[in-house]
C-alpha cells in the first residue's frame, strides 16, 4: 500500500493552491504502525517498522521485502534506507509503479494503456484510467466507498501534475465505485 493521503503537505490556502505543495515528504507523518503482516516468505524483523517510505510511501513488508530483492538490498532489516538514501527509494518507487502484483496490473501498464481489464475486473468497476492506479496503490483504503477527501486530494494532486505537464488526465479518475483487488 501507499500513502499519498498522508504525505500531501498542502493546505487549503497554499500559494498556489492546496495541491502545489504536495507530496513532500519522505516519509510517513505522526506516529504509523509498524505495517508487520505475517509473512512466511517476507518475515518481519523484530523492532523494524515498514510504514510509508519514499516517493511512492511503500508499506508493509510485503513490499519492502520483495522491492529490496529487485533492488539488490535487504529492505526488511534496513527500512530505514529508502527514507535515507535518495537512489534506494527512488529505485523502491520504480519497483513499485512498474511491478505487477496479482491480481494487480503495475500502475505503468494502467497509465500507458496497456492494461486490459479482465471480466472480474470489469464486474468490479475496475476500468482503465487513474481510478484504477488509486486501487492499485491504496484500494482497500480508499475504494469503493464513495466520494471521499482522500481520493479526490489523490485526484487533485495527479490533476496538477498533468498540468505542469501538459497532458490530458484521461477518463475514469476515481475509484468511488470500485471494488478494491483482492
Amino acid at each position: 500500500m501507499v500513502h499519498s493521503f498522508r504525505v500531501q503537505g498542502g493546505w487549503p490556502t497554499a500559494p498556489d493552491g492546496p495541491y502545489a505543495w504536495g507530496y513532500c515528504f519522505k516519509e510517513e507523518r505522526g506516529n504509523p504502525p509498524d505495517y508487520c503482516t505475517p509473512n512466511q516468505q517476507w518475515p518481519c524483523v523484530p523492532g523494524k517498522k515498514y510504514y510509508g517510505r519514499g516517493p511512492i510511501q511503500i508499506t508493509h513488508n510485503y513490499n519492502y521485502g520483495p522491492a529490496g530483492r529487485a533492488i539488490g538490498m535487504n529492505l526488511l532489516n534496513s527500512p530505514e534506507t529508502v527514507a535515507n538514501d535518495p537512489v534506494v527509494s527512488f529505485k523502491t518507487a520504480f519497483w513499485f509503479w512498474m511491478t505487477p502484483q496479482s491480481p494487480k496490473p503495475s500502475c505503468h501498464d494502467v497509465i500507458t494503456g496497456t492494461w486490459r481489464p479482465s471480466a472480474a475486473d470489469t464486474a468490479a468497476g475496475r476500468v482503465p484510467g487513474y481510478g484504477v492506479i488509486t486501487n492499485i496503490i491504496n484500494g482497500g483504503i480508499e475504494c469503493g466507498k464513495g466520494s471521499n477527501p482522500q481520493v479526490e486530494d489523490r485526484i487533485g494532486f495527479y490533476k496538477r501534475y498533468c498540468d505542469i505537464l501538459g497532458v490530458g488526465y484521461g477518463n475514469n479518475l476515481d475509484c468511488y465505485n470500485q471494488r478494491p483487488f483482492a
